[in-house]
């Protein structure tokens, strides 16, 4: 086989496209992998520009760079560097393809040759690979995220763990203490003339137990809360009636001389969860009760519209900074003038959340010494007359 049979059989055996264009940038070569990768026939692409080749929307473009190229600086090498190629079947379908360019002289004319591969799979595998690496990143992300967010709840309940130990330790300590010495003392009252001083006991005793209970009340709650098994259970009820209840419980806390002033108005029925609500009205009633004097008035009011059922509580008591109002709603947060008064600093917090669940939204006015005003607007309430 001689010289010019090799090149033949080279040239027409290549499993890649090979296209021979002159300096007018017309197809004058090509082999049979480049025709089959086209979908042309030879007699249909010989002396056709080469930007027969071209999608439609890159062959202006390609002309000037042509141009350029076999006019200015004809040499061997890639093209469109770190650029996607597209080439165009006779059909119209365009694939990527990369394409490599050689040049080369003779005393005639100059040729440029182009080899053209068709990378669709690559392409492909490539897209695939990257859907694929951004789907694991994403799943990375997602499993990092939720690892911190339990993390930060595992860190959470542990701090409201340590907190409840060092609270309890606290709040126990001296409802438990009156108990004990009131159970004792009332074991030396034997006379009848002495029924007074075992009655003094007797409730010091019930209060005692009743600080307890709110105590283990709070924290239990605030567990629910952070473990998310608050469930709403919504019912239609009377307001008034209901409310009045829970305010009939709540005389035996009243301090010497307090009284509960109740007003409604608006319509009486509306869709709330009785439980939650119980909640927060005995919170923030015996808020006002114990930070009020004696011979006060806690006044309490709810009103029911067409969109919304509204609570307020207001006292007359020691009030709230505005520093203080800023952290209100902040687990175990205590302000700075009620050192000196018992309480977990839970009862806003649970407040604040218990409202958030039923779509309400509470709100405080308050000044040092003059009184505070808490009021809770439920949205989206169902009422009727």
């Amino acid at each position: 086989m001689n010289t010019q049979q090799e090149f033949e059989a080279l040239f027409n055996n290549a499993a890649i496209g090979i296209v021979k264009v002159n300096e007018k940038g017309e197809i004058v070569l090509v082999n049979q992998f480049a025709l089959n990768l086209f979908g042309y026939s030879l007699d249909e692409i010989i002396g056709s520009k080469i930007e027969i080749l071209i999608p439609s929307k890159f062959k202006g473009r390609h002309v000037q760079h042509r141009d350029g190229y076999i006019s200015h600086n004809p040499h061997s090498r890639p093209m469109g560097t770190g650029l996607d190629l597209f080439a165009a079947k006779k059909d119209g379908t365009e694939f990527p393809v990369e394409v490599s360019l050689s040049t080369y002289k003779t005393p005639e004319a100059q040729f440029t040759i182009a080899f053209v591969s068709d990378i669709t799979i690559r392409k492909g595998s490539q897209l695939a690979l990257m859907k694929l690496n951004a789907e694991l990143e994403q799943k990375v992300n997602e499993r990092t995220l939720s690892l911190k967010e339990a993390l930060e709840k595992e860190k959470d309940l542990n701090e409201l763990k340590s907190r409840f130990v060092s609270m309890a330790s606290h709040e126990f300590r001296t409802p438990l203490s009156t108990i004990l010495s009131s159970a004792y003392l009332l074991s030396k009252y034997q006379l009848t003339d002495e029924q007074p001083r075992r009655d003094k006991h007797i409730e010091r005793i019930a209060s005692a137990v009743n600080v307890l209970n709110e105590t283990l009340n709070d924290f239990l709650s605030v567990g629910k809360i952070e473990e998310g098994k608050i469930q709403v259970r919504f019912s239609e009820i009377d307001i008034k009636e209901t409310i009045g209840s829970f305010l009939n419980e709540l005389q035996t806390i009243l301090k010497k001389g307090q009284n509960i002033k109740y007003e409604h108005t608006g319509e009486r029925n509306a869709t709330i969860d009785q439980s939650l609500t119980r909640h927060i009205v005995m919170n923030l009633v015996s808020n006002a009760v114990k930070f009020s004097q004696e011979n006060s008035t806690i006044d309490i009011k709810t009103n029911i519209n067409k969109d919304t059922f509204t609570l307020s509580v207001k006292d007359s008591g020691i009030g709230i900074s505005q520093e203080d109002q800023e952290h209100l709603f902040e687990r175990f947060f205590r302000g700075a003038n009620v050192t000196n008064i018992q309480g977990t600093g839970l009862g806003l917090h649970i407040v604040g959340k218990y409202a958030e669940i039923m779509n309400g939204v509470v709100s405080c006015e308050s000044d040092l010494n003059e009184g505070t005003t808490f009021t809770i607007t439920f949205n989206r309430i169902i009422s009727e007359s």
